[in-house]
């Protein structure tokens, strides 16, 4: 089954929420009755990413990452520090009968994120930019999307199966 594909834009309202654009809670309306069908509200793990987005996971996609984290050891000083970098950068968001969700301040902050937000469906998750970073990472690396392309999606023949882009979305 598909997941989360598309880019909208959507503005926060006074309140700090965030409307999640109908496509996207149909596909988890469609998950969530399947998962758990006595629960009311969809809840999500939003993170700080570190290229200055928000993302959004859904708990099951959520699971996967918090098995990885708990294996790490509290005794190695490494992987306690990426434990507590991954926690620091983490909250969770239960999303309204209207479709809502309430974004910490925090976190709305660490993406620039004041009224306008594009949401970018990425399969197991979508992705928050304020407007004016996201044009800025397209600016600086959208000219590579091919070279990556032809790196991670090697045809039948070494050819990209994504076809060049113009602009880099």
């Amino acid at each position: 089954m598909a997941g989360f594909i598309g880019k909208e834009q959507h503005a926060i309202d006074e309140k700090g929420r965030l409307m999640i654009p109908a496509r996207f809670r149909k596909r988890l309306a469609s998950v969530q009755d399947v998962r758990s069908p006595d629960s009311k509200q969809a809840l999500f793990y939003v993170m700080k990413a570190i290229d200055g987005s928000l993302e959004l996971y859904e708990p099951h996609v959520w699971e996967d990452k918090e098995e990885s984290l708990s294996a790490l050891s509290d005794f190695n000083p490494e992987e306690r520090m990426l434990k507590t970098l991954m926690y620091e950068s983490l909250d969770s968001v239960e999303m309204d009968r209207q479709g809502r969700i309430a974004l910490p301040r925090e976190f709305m902050q660490h993406a620039g994120i004041t009224k306008d937000v594009v949401i970018i469906g990425e399969n197991s998750k979508m992705s928050l930019w304020s407007p004016e970073s996201l044009e800025a990472v397209l600016r600086e690396n959208g000219s590579d999307i091919q070279e990556l392309a032809t790196k991670y999606f090697k045809g039948a023949h070494g050819q990209s199966s994504v076809p060049p882009s113009g602009n880099g979305a």
